[in-house]
C-alpha cells in the first residue's frame, strides 16, 4: 500500500510526468538503467579458473598420454581438473552469496505519474519523474528537493558523515542516501549510471585479484617451469626415442619427466587449503569471494577502519541523562517528550527507546522539527517542559551550562537540554524563562565487538587507523571508546598534504583522521602501501568503495552498499567484527602449511630436471614410468603434504616465501636426484639386471631419499607426524609386497644385494641432507632474520 503523499496533485503541487513525457525520456536513454555490478561475471569465473598456465602445462602432457592410449599413466589428469573445479565452485559460491545479498533497499519508488501515485521499479524512473518519500526510504537516483516537510538524509553511506543532513526545497538529494526524518517530493535530475553513488562505483568496478605472495611465487615457478620445461623435453623426447625400441615407452619416459617437473599438487594444495579456510570462515558468517584473500589478512600490516558502520552500528544510543537541579521528575518528562512524537527520527528515537512513557496527559504540544530544534508540552499536573537543542534554549552565552555542554561535545557525545518552563512558546521562538533541568547525553552505537578487535589488532603488531568522513572530534571520541592508539590526536583530512610523500608520512604518524573524502581514502591506502605496508581497509558504504578496491584487502559489511560487498574481498555477512581473528588465523595456518609442503613439491620439480637432463646427456632410458612417480609422489608429497597443509599452525606471516623454499628445495631436489640417479645406474649395470629391474631400484632410492625429506619438513616430531610418516613408509612396502600392486605400477624388485646396494646410495643421499639441514639450522639460529 502507497503511504499517504505529501499533498495532493489538486492542491498546486506538480502532477508528475504523463506517459506521452515518459516515453520520449525513454527514447532518449534518460531512463535508471543500473550500471553492471562490481564482481565477476559468471564465464570471468571460469575463464579466469581454465586457462591458466598451469593447465596449458598439464593439459598437454595429459593430451599425449590420452593419444597413445595409455589411460594408467593419466592419473596426474585428476590434479588438473580438482583444481580447477575447487576454484570455480568457491568464487562462484560466493558470488552467488552476495547476489542474494544485493537486493536493494528500496526496491520500488513512488513516482507521481499522470496525477497519480504509483510503486514503480527502480529502473522505470526516468529524469524529471516526481518522486515521494518517507522516512526509512532510500533515494534512487539523484534529486532535487520540490516540497520538504522536516527532510532529513543520512548520507553516511555516501560521506561518512554520521550527522542527518537537513534538506529544504531546492536543495540536492543524492542517490543513496536514507530518509532518517520527515518526508519530501523530489524530481530526479540524475538517472543510471550518472548518479553520484553509481559514478562513485564506476570507478571501482573492473575487477582484480588479491595480490597474493602464494600465487605470486607459484606463477614464477610455473613460469620457469615452462622456460625449462621445452628444451628439457626436446632433450628428453629425442633421447627416449634414440634408446628404447618401443616409441609408447620413449613417450610414456619422457612425459613422466616432463610431468614431474610440474609442481602440480603444490597447485591443487594450496587452492585445498585456501578453499577449506574459506569453508571454515563461512561458518563464521565470513565471506571470502577470492581464495587468495585468506592469505592476504595474514600478512597486513596496518588496517584502515571507516567509522560509521564499522565501529559504530550506525545509530545513537541513549549514554546518560545528567540532572543539572534536584527535580525527580525530569526523567519522566524526558521520556513523555520523546513518546509525544509520531516519528521520533534519529535523535529522539534512542531517547524513547530508553525512557518508558510515564502515560502523561499532554493538554498543548509544539512538535519538534529540524528548523526550530526544539519540541514543547504542557502536561496536566506536570507543568510545561521543553526539550532542544542547547545552543537553541540557552540564551545567555554566558550560561555556566554552556561549558558542560562543550565539554560533552568535545568528547563527541551529542546533548540535548531538558528545560522547565511557565508556558508554552509564544510567537515561533522558545519560550521565555526556562528553568535547566537536566543535559540528555547521546553518542554512536560502537559495536559490541570492536574494542576487542581493535585489541586484537593492537596485540598482533597491526597498526590500526580510523578513516572517517566525520568531524574529527566525533571521529576521535569513538576511536578512544574501543581503544584505538593515538585516538587523543586526531587530525581533519582537510589539512593532508597533496604530496604522495609527505600524505605517507602523515598517514603513517597518525591514527584518526575525519572529514575524509572517498578519493582522499583512495590516497592514503596508496601511501602506506608505498611504504611497504599491507593495507587492509574496512567499510560499508559507497564512499569507502574505491579504498576497498585499492587496498590489498577490502573488508566489508553484509548489511552496507552492494558495490562496497562487491569489491571487498571478505564479507562480514553479520556484520560482526568477531570473525576477523579467525581469517587472519586461518591465513596463517595456509601460508605457514603451504610453504611446509612447497618444499616437498619444488624438491621433486628439481630433481625431475635434473634426471631428464642426465639421462638425456648420458643417453639412457628415463628411470621412471608416469605411475612410478604417481606412488612415489603420492605417498611422500601428495598424502602428506594434505594433512600437513590443513594441520593447525599459527606462526606469524613472513615476506620472502619463494626464496625460502627456493634455499631448501634446490640442494634437497640435487640430492635426491644423484641418489636416485646413482641407484638406477648401479643396477643398471649390474649383472643380469633388467631395464624394469633398474627402474624400480630408481623408485625405492627415491622413496627412501624423499620420506627423509618429509621427515625434515615434519619436524619438532610429534606423534601425529610421527605416525604419518609410518603409514606412508608401511603402504609403500605393501605396494612392493602386494603382487597386483607391482603389476598396476610395473615395479620389479631387483635381486638381493642390488636392494642392498640400492639402500646404500639412498643412505648415503639422507646423510647428506641431514648434514645439511644442521648446517642451515646452525646459520638459522646465528642470523634468526633470515
Amino acid at each position: 500500500m502507497l503511504r499517504r503523499a505529501l499533498n495532493s496533485p489538486e492542491d498546486g503541487a506538480a502532477p508528475g510526468l504523463d506517459e506521452g513525457a515518459v516515453a520520449e525520456r525513454v527514447r532518449r536513454g534518460q531512463v535508471n538503467v543500473q550500471p553492471p555490478g562490481t564482481g565477476r561475471t559468471v564465464s570471468g569465473i571460469v575463464r579466469a579458473n581454465v586457462f591458466t598456465r598451469f593447465n596449458a602445462l598439464l593439459g598437454g602432457l595429459l593430451v599425449v598420454i590420452l593419444a597413445i592410449g595409455a589411460y594408467r599413466d593419466a592419473l596426474f589428469g585428476i590434479v588438473l581438473v580438482a583444481n580447477t573445479l575447487i576454484g570455480i565452485v568457491q568464487e562462484l559460491r560466493a558470488k552467488w552469496t552476495l547476489d542474494r545479498l544485493s537486493v536493494l533497499a528500496s526496491p520500488t519508488a513512488r513516482v507521481w505519474r499522470s496525477g497519480q501515485l504509483k510503486a514503480l521499479p527502480l529502473g522505470a524512473i526516468v529524469i524529471d519523474d516526481v518522486l515521494e518519500v518517507g522516512a526509512g526510504d532510500q533515494i534512487p537516483v539523484d534529486c532535487e528537493v520540490l516540497l520538504s516537510d522536516g527532510l532529513e538524509l543520512d548520507e553516511s553511506l555516501l560521506t561518512g558523515e554520521a550527522d542527518p543532513v537537513h534538506k529544504d526545497a531546492g536543495a540536492e538529494a543524492l542517490s543513496g542516501s536514507f530518509v532518517v526524518a520527515g518526508r519530501a517530493r523530489l524530481r530526479a535530475t540524475r538517472v543510471g549510471g550518472g548518479a553520484y553513488a553509481n559514478r562513485l562505483a564506476a570507478e571501482a568496478r573492473r575487477f582484480e585479484q588479491a595480490r597474493s605472495e602464494l600465487r605470486t611465487g607459484i606463477d614464477r615457478v610455473l613460469r620457469f617451469v615452462t622456460w625449462l620445461i621445452v628444451p628439457t623435453g626436446v632433450l628428453l623426447v629425442a633421447n627416449q626415442l634414440r634408446t628404447n625400441p618401443s616409441h609408447i615407452d620413449a613417450l610414456r619416459g619422457s612425459v613422466a619427466g616432463l610431468v614431474a617437473m610440474v609442481p602440480e599438487g603444490l597447485v591443487l594444495l594450496t587452492s585445498l587449503a585456501l578453499a577449506v579456510g574459506v569453508v571454515r570462515l563461512a561458518r563464521r558468517r565470513a565471506l571470502v569471494q577470492e581464495l587468495a584473500a585468506v592469505e592476504l589478512l595474514a600478512r597486513v600490516d596496518v588496517v584502515c577502519l571507516d567509522k560509521t558502520g564499522t565501529l559504530t552500528e550506525g545509530g545513537l544510543e541513549l549514554v546518560a541523562v545528567e540532572p543539572l537541579t534536584g527535580d525527580e521528575q525530569v526523567t519522566a518528562a524526558l521520556g513523555a517528550l520523546a513518546t509525544l512524537e509520531d516519528d521520533p527520527g534519529p535523535t529522539l528515537g534512542p531517547v524513547a527507546t530508553a525512557i518508558p512513557d510515564p502515560g502523561w496527559r499532554p493538554v498543548a504540544t509544539v512538535p519538534f522539527s529540524s528548523a526550530r530544534k526544539w519540541s514543547a508540552a504542557t502536561f496536566d499536573e506536570h507543568g510545561t517542559w521543553v526539550l532542544g537543542a542547547p545552543d537553541v534554549l540557552l540564551r545567555s552565552p554566558d550560561d555556566p551550562v554552556r561549558r558542560r555542554v562543550d565539554e560533552l561535545a568535545a568528547a563527541g557525545r551529542r546533548v540535548l537540554l531538558v528545560a522547565r518552563s511557565r508556558s508554552l512558546a509564544a510567537g515561533g521562538g522558545p519560550p521565555a524563562g526556562l528553568a535547566p533541568a537536566a543535559l540528555v547525553v547521546l553518542g554512536e552505537r560502537v559495536r559490541p565487538d570492536a574494542a576487542a578487535m581493535v585489541r586484537y589488532f593492537h596485540e598482533q603488531g597491526v597498526a590500526v587507523k580510523v578513516i572517517s568522513g566525520d568531524h574529527p572530534r566525533t571521529t576521535a571520541a569513538v576511536a578512544a571508546r574501543v581503544g584505538v592508539p593515538g585516538a587523543t590526536d586526531p587530525l581533519d583530512a582537510r589539512d593532508l598534504p597533496d604530496d604522495p610523500a609527505r600524505l605517507a608520512a602523515v598517514t603513517e604518524r597518525h591514527a584518526v583522521f575525519g572529514r575524509v573524502t572517498p578519493h582522499q581514502k583512495r590516497a592514503m591506502v596508496a601511501a602506506l602501501q608505498a611504504r611497504g605496508h599491507v593495507v587492509a581497509m574496512t567499510g560499508d558504504g559507497v564512499n569507502d568503495v574505491l579504498a576497498l578496491k585499492d587496498a590489498d584487502i577490502g573488508v566489508a559489511m553484509g548489511a552496507g552498499s552492494s558495490a562496497s560487498r562487491g569489491v571487498a574481498k571478505v564479507v562480514l555477512l553479520d556484520d560482526s567484527f568477531a570473525a576477523l581473528p579467525a581469517v587472519v588465523a586461518e591465513g596463517r595456518r595456509v601460508i605457514a602449511n603451504v610453504e611446509r609442503v612447497a618444499n616437498l613439491f619444488l624438491t621433486k620439480t628439481v630433481y625431475a630436471f635434473l634426471l631428464a637432463v642426465a639421462v638425456g646427456v648420458a643417453a639412457r632410458p628415463f628411470p621412471f614410468f608416469p605411475r612410478h612417480l604417481t606412488v612415489v609422489s603420492s605417498l611422500t608429497i601428495g598424502v602428506p603434504a594434505f594433512f600437513l597443509a590443513l594441520a593447525p599452525n599459527a606462526n606469524r606471516a613472513r615476506s620472502g616465501f619463494l626464496g625460502r623454499v627456493l634455499r631448501f628445495a634446490v640442494p634437497a631436489g640435487a640430492v635426491a636426484a644423484a641418489a636416485t640417479y646413482g641407484a638406477y645406474a648401479l643396477v643398471a649395470g649390474w649383472r643380469g639386471a633388467t631395464l624394469s629391474q633398474a627402474r624400480t631400484a630408481s623408485v625405492i632410492a627415491l622413496f627412501v631419499v624423499a620420506m627423509w625429506v618429509l621427515g625434515i619438513l615434519a619436524r619438532p616430531v610429534s606423534g601425529p607426524r610421527s605416525a604419518l610418516v609410518a603409514t606412508m613408509v608401511l603402504a609403500f612396502i605393501g605396494v612392493l609386497a602386494y603382487a597386483p600392486a607391482r603389476a598396476f605400477f610395473e615395479l620389479h624388485p631387483p635381486g638381493g644385494l642390488a636392494t642392498l646396494a640400492t639402500l646404500a646410495v639412498a643412505a648415503a643421499g639422507i646423510a647428506l641432507l641431514e648434514a645439511g639441514w644442521q648446517a642451515a639450522g646452525w646459520v638459522r639460529r646465528r642470523h634468526p632474520a633470515e
